[in-house]
Formats: structure tokens, C-alpha cells, sequence
């Protein structure tokens, strides 16, 4: 029988292979983690989640004392914004999290952690800094890079991603976000609160494509009352530098516009990082999208496991960590578990947040489901009006058995609030149960239990109900009008 030098190896260091490397350590697997960068912790922690949505609070507390007015408080003068200090608060944040992802804590925890770029040398080895390291299990977790679309000139032009952004040494005056989805409306409404001009330079005819149009048009509108000029249904021409400014050329149907700003952000989707692995010399399947894996998150060495961005479902951060928990059962535990991705929840962290589980509207159609959409605005949520927020709505999408097919929540506090319906979907509960539990008041919370409520108010305030009581109880009937 072979021997290998460790259990369990990792390639990649971000949210799925930590995952794996905790729990395969602390169950008393000999583990190796592989991470090619300087620290642990991947592109979340370092250029993604937590800088992004660091900047995203603090520009939403420079708004909220632009519009101190509309809670009754004087206007206040608000002065331009010195971007390096909060570059500053964005890396002391990440410093903060960077220890709980640090090589030594792995250490303790029984997993070495070696810094270096590795390729398979054979099916159960890798090479890396002249070194051959053995295991019976691989889990490739190697993350995502931003994915650069082909446009003319832009190879001469300085543009920005993600992984520049959060690191800039001052505000700039203005900037084109080629890219409408989750990250490009994130970054325009934040650098817009912060005192940028953006354009929005988006190649279909909405935002958040895959979201619903009435809530991609409702966020495009907040977005465009704080100052952001979207071109939607808008291609590429080509982007040259003009020195200290970059002009970026659209054409939107018969007519071409020339866009200028200081910066140039490239928000047009991820790609796999899975160039240089070595993995076509090993037979491992692969595509644009990601590795090709079996729902055991296998490849077709079924000892070599994918999780996190190379998987191509879910790009978050979230999703990687579920899915370095169907490695563990199946490689450590040796119990077979599948994924499933229908209760699957996500977030876009605009102001309000768009939070979603399950099935909209689109995938609905798309998967041909008769539904009914009950909603509940948040204008008519006490809590919300207290906190001067009359943005946004739940939609709760049913099928035709009045089964739960999904949710979506535009408003505030939408990603903790998604949590109560990730619970429901996720046990199978009955509306009912959520219908007669009771909530705290004044919650936005209570909104949740109120389009269910609404859902069995035609029911139980029905002229049939009405009838039957009248007949059994001898209720007299209206009293007014």
C-alpha cells in the first residue's frame, strides 16, 4: 500500500481551504495547506468581502451626515475625504482578521502551512520551491482572479480591479466601472457617497442581471438619485490613457459616447484560478468555468477534491466554507454527502441591501414554475419609517401546491434579515409556524412575518369564512359603512 507524507493536502489558502485545513487538522488528519501568497486568508479577506464592505459602512455613514436633514438634525458641511485614512481603517480591519488566518494558529491547530506556488508533479504529489510534497487527498481551493474582458487598447490603458481598489492613495475625482454586477453597483454607490462621479458601463439592459428587473430598476434608481450615470445596453469600443485621465468609447445602438474619469474600474465577473497547476499533465477536467466535479465535489481523480471559486457555482465566501465541509465528510469522514444548492442565500451590500434564497422570479420562468409573488413594502414597517428608511420590499415567491419557492429582500438590513427565511427553507417549516409566531416591536423583522400574513389573510378574511361564522355564531356583520 503507497504511503504519502500527509493525509490531506490543500492548494489555497481563502475561506474553502482554511476550512478544510481546520477541521481536517483538529479531527487528527496529518494536513498540508498550500497558499501562494504572503499571508493566509484569500482574496475575501484581503481584496474582496471585508475592505469592500469596510468602505461600504464608511461611506454610508458620510452619507448619513450629508442627509443629517431628514432625521430633523442640522446640515452639516462635510469636508472632501482623505482616501488614506481610510485606506488606514480599511487594513487595520484586515490586520484584525488576519490573525484569526495566520500560518501560526494553524499551526496550533495541527496543520503546516507552507507560502509558495505548487503544480502536480503525479496524481498524489505536488512541486513547489524545488520540493515534493505527498498526499492521499487533494483539495484544490486555488480561489478566483478578476476576469479582464478583450477590449481594445485597454492593454495600454491603466485600469483598476478589485485587488487595487481598496488600496488607492487618494479619492479619485471620478471613475468608469465597466461591469453592473454585484461588486461594480457596491463600489459606484460607495466611491458616489464618498464624493466620486461614476459611470456605470453595463453591456445588457439591467444591473444585477440575475436578479429580478423590478428590484434591479429600483436599485438603479436609488443609485442614480446619489449621482450615478449608468449606460446600460452599452458595448465597449475601446479605452486608451489620455495621462492623467483615461476616456473609455461606448456605443449604445447608433450612437457613440466618449467617457472620461480619472480611474477605470474592471468589475465584469471572476474567472478560476486553475492556469499553472499542472492539472492537464494529472487528466484533471476543467473548464473556463472551474474544475469539473461530481456532487461530492469530487474531480474525476476521486481523490482530488474542488471547493470555493474553482467549483463555478456560488462566487462567495459563504459558499466556500459549505462546500470545505462536503470535503471534510467525504474525504476525512469518509461519509458521503452531496451539495445542494436550492436554499442557497446571497446578499448584494448596496444601501438598502438586496438579500435572496431560493428562486425568483426569472428562474421561475426559466424553469417554467406557475408562482404567485406576495410582497410587503418596507414604507408600511414601523421600524422602518422610525429609522427614516421607506426604501425597498419583500417578494415571496409561491408555487402552485403554495410551496415556498423563494425570497427576496430589498431593504434594510436585508442580509440579517434573509437569516429567518435560510432557517424556514433550510427545515422545511410550514408558513403557518412562521405566520403565528410572535416578533419583537418595532422590528423590520416583522416584515417577514407580514407577507406571510398577508398570504393568509385572503384566506381567513374571505366571504366563505365570513358566511360560515355568520351561519354557526349568529354574527351580526358589518358595524360601520
Amino acid at each position: 500500500m503507497p504511503t504519502y507524507d500527509f493525509d490531506i493536502g490543500i492548494l489555497g489558502g481563502g475561506a474553502a481551504g482554511l476550512t478544510v485545513a481546520a477541521g481536517a487538522a483538529q479531527l487528527g488528519a496529518r494536513t498540508l495547506l498550500i497558499e501562494k501568497e504572503k499571508e493566509l486568508g484569500g482574496d475575501c479577506l484581503h481584496f474582496g468581502c471585508v475592505p469592500s464592505k469596510t468602505l461600504i459602512r464608511t461611506a454610508n455613514v458620510r452619507h448619513m451626515m450629508k442627509t443629517a436633514g431628514r432625521f430633523g438634525l442640522p446640515d452639516v458641511d462635510i469636508p472632501p475625504v482623505d482616501f488614506g485614512a481610510v485606506r488606514e481603517r480599511l487594513q487595520s480591519v484586515i490586520s484584525a482578521i488576519q490573525k484569526h488566518d495566520s500560518a501560526e494558529r494553524f499551526c496550533k491547530l495541527g496543520a503546516r502551512v507552507e507560502f509558495g506556488y505548487a503544480f502536480f508533479k503525479d496524481e498524489h504529489a505536488v512541486l513547489m520551491n524545488g520540493k515534493t510534497y505527498s498526499a492521499k487527498n487533494w483539495v484544490i481551493a486555488t480561489g478566483s482572479s478578476p476576469s479582464v474582458p478583450p477590449i481594445a487598447g485597454l492593454d495600454e490603458t491603466p485600469f483598476l480591479t478589485n485587488r487595487e481598489i481598496f488600496s488607492l492613495d487618494s479619492l479619485p475625482e471620478s471613475m468608469i466601472i465597466i461591469g453592473g454586477g454585484s461588486i461594480g453597483i457596491e463600489m459606484a454607490q460607495a466611491f458616489a457617497r464618498l464624493g466620486t462621479s461614476v459611470f456605470v458601463v453595463q453591456r445588457g439592459g439591467q444591473i444585477l442581471s440575475r436578479e429580478d428587473a423590478d428590484i434591479a430598476q429600483e436599485i438603479a434608481a436609488m443609485l442614480t438619485r446619489e449621482g450615478v450615470v449608468f449606460h446600460l445596453n452599452s458595448s465597449i469600443v475601446r479605452a486608451r490613457s489620455l495621462g492623467n485621465e483615461r476616456e473609455v468609447v461606448i456605443k449604445k445602438g447608433e450612437e457613440t459616447i466618449s467617457l472620461t474619469a480619472k480611474v477605470v474600474l474592471i468589475a465584469t465577473g471572476r474567472q478560476a484560478n486553475l492556469t499553472c497547476l499542472g492539472l492537464e499533465e494529472i487528466g484533471v477536467q476543467f473548464d473556463r468555468r472551474g474544475l469539473k466535479l461530481d456532487k461530492r465535489l469530487r474531480t474525476n481523480h476521486a481523490h482530488i477534491y474542488g471547493a470555493g471559486d474553482v467549483t463555478g457555482e456560488y462566487q462567495f465566501t459563504h459558499a466556500a466554507g459549505y462546500e470545505g465541509g462536503i470535503v471534510l465528510n467525504n474525504a476525512i469522514f469518509h461519509i458521503p454527502r452531496r451539495t445542494d444548492y436550492a436554499f442557497f442565500p446571497w446578499c448584494t451590500y448596496t444601501d438598502p441591501e438586496l438579500a435572496a434564497i431560493g428562486m425568483n422570479e426569472k428562474a421561475a420562468l426559466n424553469a417554467g414554475i406557475e408562482y404567485k409573488v406576495y410582497t410587503e413594502e418596507f414604507g408600511e414597517n414601523d421600524r422602518s419609517l422610525a429609522e427614516g428608511e421607506r426604501r425597498g420590499k419583500i417578494k415571496m415567491l409561491l408555487g402552485a401546491k403554495e410551496n415556498l419557492l423563494g425570497i427576496q429582500i430589498l431593504g434594510p438590513h436585508a442580509g440579517e434579515l434573509i437569516a429567518e427565511w435560510v432557517a424556514v427553507m433550510n427545515a422545511g417549516m410550514r408558513l403557518s409556524s412562521l405566520a403565528s409566531s410572535v416578533h419583537p416591536y418595532p422590528t423590520l423583522a416583522e416584515i417577514n412575518k407580514k407577507v406571510v400574513g398577508d398570504f393568509f389573510a385572503k384566506k381567513i378574511f374571505s366571504d366563505r369564512v365570513r358566511k360560515g361564522l355568520k351561519f354557526l355564531f349568529s354574527l351580526k356583520g358589518r358595524a360601520c359603512g
